[in-house]
């Protein structure tokens, strides 16, 4: 990743506290330190993760001596005991969680909304994010970011009828202040915009063997993209429940259930590889994706690689 992209990191998100999805975050927060330049303005990185999170980066931080440019805030999201089995609960809640020092890094305890069966982490600007429970061997998390309605454009005809002409009285419309013409008629902004533009919604799912909750599938409702891992194939479904993973077929048949646009399977096991690079004892990759497109009747499935980019048209007005 090039430095250029690495300071236009503001929002980190974990799903889980399994060392391979979260022992590269101190040194990430370094690298970014290491590629900016003190500034007293810069805008903390928000860090969001399971609880345990704030008290593993400040030990690390201070046990390597590590100083930042910046600062950073770590929100904690508080899991539910229905997210593990009952025995990896006790031992994540019996971990010693003594304060390390008084400079703990600032942030949020995050609590789930059972009204919503969601955690709320931010509303910034064009996008509102959420994260959802997820049940793994520990606990997991999914995040949800969705897109606010756009609005809509301006009706150019209606405009021309009223005898409003194209400049400042354009944009304070389209921005939803409505104005008053020079005869005193007041013009609302919905009188001349056409219909929103929908907004667009992504759902990345952390290592899970299924959801918890009877609200995810409307949180995830419609989603344009859904990224699900699939860790093992279908004809090895009672080993991957039994180590808190899914495999195609779980992970379409809830593709399915959402009503998702387009399925994006992720973390396959390391017997997986593309066809040019199959050896002994492994398996071709290609075969998770065919398992998926089964269930959803031959709906294109997507194998996510490193760097990966998909592009998400912008949807049409209703």
């Amino acid at each position: 990743m090039t430095a250029m992209l690495l300071g236009k990191i503001t929002k980190i998100f974990i799903t889980h506290l399994h060392g391979d999805h979260f022992f590269g975050l101190p040194g990430l927060l370094c690298t970014i330190s290491l590629q900016c330049s003190p500034d007293p303005n810069k805008l903390p990185v928000d860090i969001y993760g399971p609880l345990g999170l704030k008290d593993f980066l400040q030990r690390t931080m201070e046990l390597s001596r590590s100083q930042l440019v910046f600062p950073y805030v770590v929100h904690e999201l508080v899991p539910t005991s229905n997210q593990c089995p009952a025995e990896e609960w006790k031992e994540v809640f019996s971990m010693n969680r003594e304060e390390v020092s008084s400079l703990e890094p600032q942030g949020d305890t995050i609590y789930l909304n059972p009204a919503e069966d969601s955690y709320f982490l931010m509303d910034n600007g064009p996008v509102v994010i959420k994260a959802f429970r997820l049940f793994h061997r520990i606990p997991s998390f999914g995040f949800l970011v969705e897109e606010k309605p756009r609005t809509g454009k301006l009706n150019a005809q209606k405009l021309k009828e009223l005898g409003i002409q194209p400049g400042p009285l354009y944009g304070k419309l389209k921005e939803g202040v409505p104005i008053t013409l020079e005869n005193g008629t007041i013009i609302s902004p919905v009188d001349v915009l056409e219909s929103p533009f929908p907004g667009r919604k992504i759902c990345i799912l952390g290592d899970c063997s299924g959801v918890v909750g009877d609200g995810i599938s409307t949180l995830c409702s419609e989603a344009d993209i859904l990224v699900h891992e699939a860790t093992l194939d279908d004809s090895q479904m009672d080993k991957a429940k039994e180590r808190g993973h899914s495999t195609p077929k779980t992970a379409a048949e809830f593709a399915k259930l959402c009503k998702a646009r387009k399925l994006v399977l992720s973390h396959f096991s390391q017997r997986y590889k593309p066809a040019n690079q199959i050896g002994e004892g492994d398996a071709d990759v290609t075969e998770l994706k065919k398992q998926a497109e089964l269930v959803l009747n031959g709906q294109d499935v997507v194998l996510a690689e490193d760097f990966m980019t998909i592009s998400i048209p912008v949807k049409k007005q209703k």
